[in-house]
């Protein structure tokens, strides 16, 4: 994580919530001339808000914004924005994706309600494959330079929610892929990271807390809002920099926001 070197960023859902976050911490931190940052999304207007955000704190930095729907992108689309945001991989010493953006799902139904196919497609495409085709795009692209990939991952990637089986299921997809990604590039010119960003208060998890149907779900996610221990998008962002500081991740490690930083 040598951000005085010439860095190529890439972020997804960057428009709002954590990945805005990311983007701008991130962003903070690049130090050299001719770097590039790459925010995607769905809402343009949103999109130029992080930007002028990101400029304003480091005015040097080169920032494009692609507004995207994931729901229909294929690899075409990410080997565009890949071309168009910066002339080729020799120009950059490092690249990073963070795979941020997703969606909660249908959190009404129960497990055994879930049956519509059209549905499911259209949500595991903007949850899984889109992120499984932006990231081939990103490893042809980049070949050759040290790459770190960021899977946003979460406790339901590995623990069974109720109310939560669209979320779970696709989380739990995203990061096995991520997972054998990192099994199979080797550290250090390819490092990988699930990172659980813990409870956020968003507007995913104001949605979970409006829309699941299990009153025992509502009520947790409602009594950590009200007392106020749900985590800020900051308070995570810090955490994963931390976490990347001290590094004592192995490739394709799930690491959450409570586990400890050192060991």
């Amino acid at each position: 994580m040598d951000l005085k070197q010439k860095t190529y960023l890439l972020v997804t859902g960057a428009s709002r919530g954590i990945g805005r976050e990311f983007a701008q911490q991130l962003s903070q931190r690049i130090e050299a001339l001719g770097s590039v940052v790459v925010l995607l999304g769905r809402s343009q207007p949103l999109l130029e808000e992080t930007k002028g955000t990101i400029l304003k704190q480091n005015p040097e930095l080169s920032v494009h914004t692609y507004a995207l729907d994931l729901a229909t992108a294929r690899s075409e689309d990410f080997a565009r924005i890949l071309k168009y945001s910066q002339v080729s991989s020799a120009d950059f010493q490092r690249a990073i994706v963070i795979h941020n953006a997703g969606t909660v799902g249908d959190t009404s139904k129960r497990a055994r309600e879930i049956g519509d196919t059209e549905y499911l497609q259209e949500y595991y495409h903007t949850n899984v494959f889109s992120a499984i085709a932006l990231n081939c795009e990103f490893m042809r692209t980049f070949a050759g330079i040290p790459k770190l990939v960021v899977n946003l991952s979460t406790l339901a990637a590995i623990a069974p929610i109720s109310s939560m089986a669209h979320y779970c299921t696709v989380k739990a997809a995203r990061e096995m892929y991520f997972r054998v990604l990192a099994t199979e590039e080797p550290a250090p010119d390819t490092l990988v990271l699930n990172y659980a960003p813990g409870m956020i208060d968003t507007q995913m998890t104001e949605q979970v807390q409006r829309e699941a149907h299990d009153p025992a779900v509502v009520a947790m996610f409602r009594e950590q809002r009200e007392s106020k221990t749900m985590l800020t998008t900051a308070q995570t962002t810090q955490r994963f920099l931390q976490v990347l500081a001290a590094q004592r991740f192995q490739s394709g490690d799930h690491v959450d926001y409570r586990d400890p930083v050192e060991p």
